[in-house]
């Protein structure tokens, strides 16, 4: 057998070290080499001992282990299996010696005792010998002369697997010099060989004394704030800064030296990772019919991959561009070749078609994705924000009701939240349509208010990076313009989670994101981590507020009630009845033949009716907002909801 062959060597050592080890245990127990009367049980032991230890190896599957590669799994394994066998045997050795009138058994008794740790080194000497002859050979010859001296920043459970990483591969030419930790407990200790040399702040003297010039940041998890002291730590000190990737980017849960890369604007604002509950989310899923619509943009792209891996019986992607639909239809093909995907190009706003692509598919969820969302696009073009938030988003739930769609989940945003522009306007009424829609039908229908999403299309973070990339200036609208942030994965999660929590109540659900940050902050972040220095070398430039935006983003309605949920990091706003209009259909339907007709005043007029909190004026042929509220109104918002959302208790925002 293959396996045999592969361990013969093993096997033919064990049998053989062994028997040695009963001999020595003889030996240790009578003190003398020469067992004279005691050589029958040494026999009787051996017989005994050998051919059940090696029995129980292949029981457990020991001779298909790679031991050049063993940890302590395999050690652990090792010491039961010799353990077990050991004490089989001296067992059966105890019941035959008190077996009435035998004259057979292992004396001295405690013989079996010392056998156990013998047996144990016999074993596991020779694996031993060859994890450490694979570790040599794989090193490459030592070149540690010129070798850069890296510094690890973090002395936890990263750092040790980066430690271990650069040492089995030196052809990477880095030498650890030592760790900084804010942990006092692992001051001066070592962690695979290396110390552990003081606290972080202690950077800018290690400098000095070791000499390295690069740092690695080996905290994966760690929030936002944390990685951008590390960062200002080391630029003061003239050391370049690099990061393990965060926990999204590490699935399989493993370091690599491959993997470090430069600190991105990512890290410096990201939070502690948001874990959905995976299970909950691909038991609602699998063998599931589901469609998704705008499946070509960031977040639609993003939804289609995650449901994939919880393995629906047939995704369908639907959206209006054909280009990113075909992209993201290809990649799912080659993820997954026997699933069944159907990429669908279809306009949410045209009824008929919308009706007769859910008609075929009959998805049993939908995750509605599908919107216009830049602000000052839409403030251009008032009417495409209606016809395709709001109208699309009504063919979508007509469609969903009609063929007995389960779940629903829409993707909204916090500037629907007092809305100040038409983009956020349009995704108001969109809440609306969804909330009427779960009370009508008494089904999960839910919205999910995301903030700005890195790294989506039209993101600041890509402005930003693309204006750095021609020479500056980098340009941001106010000195107080602030914004809640998230990363694709976590708006992912958000949505799917949401799909498990949802009820009939038309609850909309909504990320704990930490606190806002300002842009102009996020510019000059992204200039220095692109070598460059904020008016030396790249300007700021100041453009003022453009039209429908605000200087501070709100989460929660000064009406609306809240709660945490099950899952720490989601709130769950429970709508109150009486914020819809009773002609809400009506004045719907209204407002969409406005924007067909390209009637503005009357479109502006119905916008207000359905949002009393709508601040909205008409200038110069455009829509523009009225005055933004102040840092400290937005600052009391987002307290009094700390305040009142401890636990799950419910808490109210006060008015403005």
């Amino acid at each position: 057998m293959k396996w045999l062959v592969r361990n013969r060597y093993l096997l033919a050592s064990d049998s053989i070290l062994l028997v040695v080890a009963t001999y020595l245990s003889f030996v240790l127990r009578l003190d003398t080499f020469v067992l004279t009367h005691h050589w029958a049980t040494w026999l009787l032991l051996t017989l005994l001992v050998v051919p059940t230890t090696l029995v129980t190896f292949l029981q457990a599957r020991v001779y298909v282990r790679y031991w050049p590669y063993a940890s302590v799994e395999e050690l652990l394994l090792l010491s039961g299996c010799v353990t077990f066998a050991v004490a089989s045997a001296g067992s059966l050795s105890l019941l035959l010696s008190w077996w009435e009138g035998a004259d057979i058994g292992i004396t001295p008794r405690s013989v079996p005792f010392i056998l156990l740790p013998l047996a144990l080194g016999a074993t596991a000497a020779p694996r031993l010998m060859l994890r450490l002859a694979a570790r040599e050979l794989a090193r490459t010859p030592p070149s540690q002369k010129h070798a850069q001296p890296v510094l690890v920043i973090g002395a936890g459970k990263a750092g040790d697997m980066m430690v271990r990483e650069i040492k089995h591969n030196p052809q990477v030419g880095m030498r650890v010099v030592g760790f900084v930790d804010d942990d006092p407990r692992k001051h001066g200790v070592r962690i695979q060989g290396v110390p552990v040399l003081g606290a972080c702040q202690d950077i800018p003297s290690l400098v000095e004394l070791y000499r390295f010039r690069q740092a690695i940041i080996a905290m994966p998890t760690a929030p936002g704030k944390v990685i951008r002291r590390m960062v200002r730590l080391c630029e003061r000190s003239g050391v370049k800064a690099r990061i393990i990737p965060g926990i999204y980017e590490l699935l399989d849960g493993r370091v690599s030296v491959n993997q470090l890369r430069p600190v991105q604007i990512e890290d410096l604002l990201r939070r502690e990772p948001v874990q959905t509950n995976i299970e909950a989310v691909s038991a609602l899923i699998r063998g599931k019919r589901v469609l998704v619509t705008g499946a070509g943009g960031s977040i639609g792209s993003e939804l289609c991959r995650q449901v994939l891996r919880c393995e629906p019986s047939e995704l369908v992607l639907v959206g209006h561009g054909e280009n990113s639909v075909f992209e993201i239809h290809h990649e799912l093909q080659q993820t997954r070749p026997r699933a069944s995907i159907h990429a669908v190009i279809a306009d949410m706003r045209f009824r008929k078609r919308v009706f007769a692509v859910f008609r075929t598919h009959q998805p049993e969820m939908v995750f509605h994705a599908a919107a216009h969302k830049h602000v000052p696009l839409m403030e251009m073009n008032p009417e495409e924000a209606i016809t395709n938030n709001v109208l699309g988003t009504r063919n979508a739930l007509a469609a969903s009701l009609a063929v007995g769609v389960e779940h629903f989940v829409m993707v909204s945003t916090d500037k629907a939240v007092n809305p100040t522009s038409m983009m956020g306007a349009s995704k108001r009424v969109a809440e609306f349509l969804v909330h009427h829609a779960a009370l009508m039908s008494g089904k999960p229908y839910v919205s999910v208010r995301f903030g700005n999403v890195l790294g989506s299309r039209g993101s600041v973070v890509l402005t930003f990076k693309r204006q750095i990339a021609n020479g500056g200036p980098v340009t941001v609208t106010h000195p107080e313009m602030q914004r809640y942030f998230m990363t694709i994965p976590e708006a992912v999660q958000l949505v799917l989670q949401a799909a498990t929590m949802a009820s009939g109540t038309g609850r909309v659900f909504i990320l704990d994101m930490g606190d806002p940050v300002k842009l102009v902050d996020l510019a000059r972040d992204m200039i220095t981590l692109s070598g460059l220095e904020v008016g030396r070398d790249i300007d700021i430039v100041f453009t003022g507020i453009r039209p429908g935006e605000k200087l501070y983003e709100e989460l929660f309605l000064h009406n609306e009630r809240y709660q945490r949920t099950a899952h720490e990091k989601i709130f769950a706003v429970n709508r109150i009845g009486d914020e819809l209009l009773p002609n809400l259909e009506e004045a719907v339907e209204h407002l969409i033949q406005a924007a067909h007709e390209h009637d503005q005043e009357e479109l502006f007029r119905t916008l207000h009716h359905l949002i009393p909190e709508l601040q909205l004026t008409r200038m110069n042929g455009h829509v523009s907002p009225s005055p933004a509220p102040t840092p400290q109104k937005a600052a009391a918002t987002t307290l009094e909801r700390e305040r009142g959302a401890n636990g799950v208790g419910v808490g109210v925002i006060p008015s403005r």
